[in-house]
């Protein structure tokens, strides 16, 4: 089975988010860019070379060119391409892969996607396991279950003592020509 319209509409919001994520590495690829590195103090109170001092923190200013931020900007751009087709396919595992993978990733910002995964991922265990996705769904079917299990277990334990015959006069089945060895003579 696809995908369900609530589940299609998360994964199109997610490759929009991914997408707006890479957006904002756009100025970065441009020109060259300042960052600024945080460091902790020494225990004496001193930075360690090339950082300064400010307010208690350790900080220096790095300049990145656009090729450092090629490889973030371009797993934004494949892996919400890919969640988005995914999505647009109705392909569930596909859009698990693709929403993990993202999360797993870009580390603190994939933590949108790694919830969208693993709610995807339950989603499709319920709906393999009781033939449908929602909460409230197998919750019913798995009461229905358990029921009828009980049931089935009454009946089977009631006709199974009165029909039973002792352990001892149960026939042995024959033995097989194909699995059993032959019986060598011990004389």
């Amino acid at each position: 089975m696809g995908l369900d319209t609530l589940e299609r509409r998360f994964g199109f919001g997610g490759a929009g988010i991914a997408l707006v994520l890479a957006l904002f590495f756009i100025p970065h690829l441009i020109k060259d860019t300042t960052i600024t590195v945080t460091a902790k103090a020494l225990a004496n109170g001193s930075c360690p070379k090339s950082y300064t001092l400010l307010k208690r923190v350790c900080s220096r200013h790095e300049i990145t060119h656009p090729s450092y931020w090629v490889p973030q900007f371009l797993v934004f751009v494949i892996v919400g391409g890919a969640i988005f087709a995914f999505s647009y396919w109705r392909k569930r595992p596909g859009l698990i892969v693709g929403t993990f993978l993202l999360g797993l990733a870009t580390g603190s910002a994939g933590i949108f996607f790694l919830a969208l995964g693993a709610w995807l991922s339950v989603r499709a265990f319920r709906l393999q396991k009781y033939g449908d996705p929602t909460f409230r769904g197998s919750n019913v079917k798995a009461r229905e279950r358990a029921q009828q299990r009980r049931a089935n277990r009454g009946v089977r334990s009631k006709s199974s003592t009165k029909a039973s015959a002792p352990e001892g006069s149960r026939a042995m089945p024959a033995p097989s020509k194909r699995y059993t060895p032959k019986k060598t003579n011990r004389r």
